[in-house]
């Protein structure tokens, strides 16, 4: 009988089988668009500030189709200007690649321009990091004030302490703790600074 509950209880919590299509759909595919460089720069800086890969980040744009059906509808027969346009290959699923091609067709819309404005709904995500930016930049100050003055105190307690003194080892393991925390934080607002830069209107 407890045997019988505990196969029961297997059968219950079975997930659904996934098929053959859905598995391909989530395989990598390479697709070339021409796009701004502002079309470009946003995708960067919104996958670099929010740690997501570039893939998930146009993935999560052009999956959803209905947001893509409304796009086409309003971008028909537009033709986008080729001047200063760029050539980029973008990693994305089969699914969103298949997606982005059956909207294009049927509204008669350009993948490209449909790339473009949809990246747009991205730009009160990167009006947001931006104000985040500037107030870690001024946190960095502040937190490279507090490092400096650490180094200070370091270095008194090994001119009044040995080297091999168990207060001057625990506190210089906390200093080289610090010190690679600290070039983390410098590194990611350093690679960040592109945020300060980016036109939305170009």
């Amino acid at each position: 009988m407890e045997k019988d509950r505990k196969h029961k209880w297997i059968k219950e919590i079975t997930l659904p089988r996934t098929s053959t299509s859905d598995l391909r759909g989530r395989q990598s595919v390479r697709a070339t668009f021409k796009l701004s460089g502002g079309c470009i720069d946003a995708i960067s800086i919104v996958a670099a500030h929010l740690g997501i890969k570039q893939k998930s980040l146009f993935d999560h744009l052009v999956e959803d189709a209905r947001s893509l059906r409304s796009i086409a509808r309003e971008i028909q027969h537009i033709k986008l200007t080729r001047k200063g346009r760029i050539q980029k290959t973008f990693v994305i699923s089969r699914k969103s690649l298949l997606s982005l091609d059956k909207v294009s067709k049927n509204f008669n819309a350009s993948r490209d321009a449909l790339v473009e404005y949809s990246v747009q709904r991205l730009l009160p995500i990167i009006a947001k990091e931006r104000q985040k930016h500037y107030k870690r930049k001024e946190i960095l100050g502040e937190i490279t004030s507090h490092y400096k003055e650490g180094e200070k105190l370091l270095k008194k307690t090994r001119d009044l302490l040995e080297f091999e003194d168990p207060v001057y080892y625990e506190f210089e393991s906390v200093m080289n703790i610090y010190e690679n925390v600290y070039n983390n934080i410098e590194s990611f607002i350093e690679k960040s600074k592109i945020i300060e830069d980016f036109q939305p209107d170009t």
